[in-house]
């Protein structure tokens, strides 16, 4: 089995269509189908099944999968482990992060190491904290930098950047505004914004109603803080958001007995040696924290 054909049987594996697998290869369809008729000739079985417009794995392309993924990914280790004896820091680095954490804290990271390591491919993936951590684990980025798991398990780990803590805002024109400190009971009665409630910052959230078994009334979900904090200010209902994002048009509350917070760090797998570019990376991160 030769590492063209691996290629395109986890690229048409992972996309389920041999159209997107020749565009992710850069190839033509013929030629990824003609990898795959390769393929099955050298293992003697089929590896898809093609009914109507659905593709399909066989049984014996499931038992390949897995380890063709190992064998590619075990490849690019090695590749990379013998470009960089010469501790050059170059190639490509797959970074994943929030769309928040991108806007409002990577900028001067970003831009300290655009000009040391401009020789480096830096590719940025920009996706929710918890699809990001998955990144990681499967192997897809080297590094997340993101709203961190309350409960970080292994191979992950994590360090703290940044504590992010969150308040409970509404529009001045809101009329909770006019008293600084509310009750849950009391938010639960008014339409809310917030984070999609399946996010590390919408289960706290939630977390806290339902310790008092109190509903939140959902009059908004989306994870751009950015359109959060738009709906709240011209006075479309509470959320909670970051201290950072609180202007001059919301007003804070305090609710008794709550406090909301989060930290924002760098996810990376604990069995994986980072290469030379997500070292410098890392350290520049470790520079700007606070």
């Amino acid at each position: 089995m030769d590492t063209e054909s691996l290629q395109a049987f986890v690229a048409v594996a992972q996309s389920r269509s041999f159209s997107l697998a020749a565009q992710k290869l850069f190839l033509s369809q013929p030629a990824v189908s003609k990898r795959i008729s390769k393929l099955e000739e050298q293992l003697n079985h089929r590896l898809f099944d093609r009914l109507g417009r659905d593709l399909q794995l066989t049984e014996a392309g499931q038992t390949l999968l897995p380890r063709a993924e190992y064998i590619l990914g075990e490849m690019k280790v090695a590749e990379r482990s013998i470009r960089e004896l010469s501790g050059e820091i170059v190639g490509t680095l797959r970074v994943a992060t929030s769309h928040h954490v991108g806007l409002h804290h990577l900028p001067p990271i970003l831009r300290q190491f655009a000009s040391r390591h401009a020789n480096v491919n830096l590719q940025f993936e920009f996706l929710d904290s918890e699809k990001a951590h998955k990144r990681v684990l499967d192997g897809d980025c080297e590094l997340a930098v993101v709203t961190l798991a309350p409960r970080i398990e292994a191979p992950l780990k994590t360090e703290l950047l940044w504590p992010d803590p969150l308040v409970v805002v509404v529009s001045k024109d809101h009329h909770l505004a006019q008293n600084t400190r509310v009750s849950l009971l009391q938010l639960s009665e008014e339409s809310a914004i917030l984070p999609d409630m399946n996010t590390f910052t919408g289960r706290a959230i939630q977390a806290e109603f339902d310790r008092l078994n109190l509903p939140i009334r959902m009059n908004m979900s989306t994870n751009y803080l950015e359109t959060i904090k738009m709906m709240v200010s011209v006075g479309l209902g509470w959320s909670v958001l970051p201290l950072t994002l609180v202007d001059s048009q919301m007003k804070i509350l305090a609710p008794e007995g709550v406090k909301f917070e989060r930290s924002l760090g760098v996810v990376f797998h604990e069995k994986r040696s980072l290469s030379n570019a997500a070292s410098a990376f890392f350290e520049i991160l470790r520079a700007n924290r606070s």
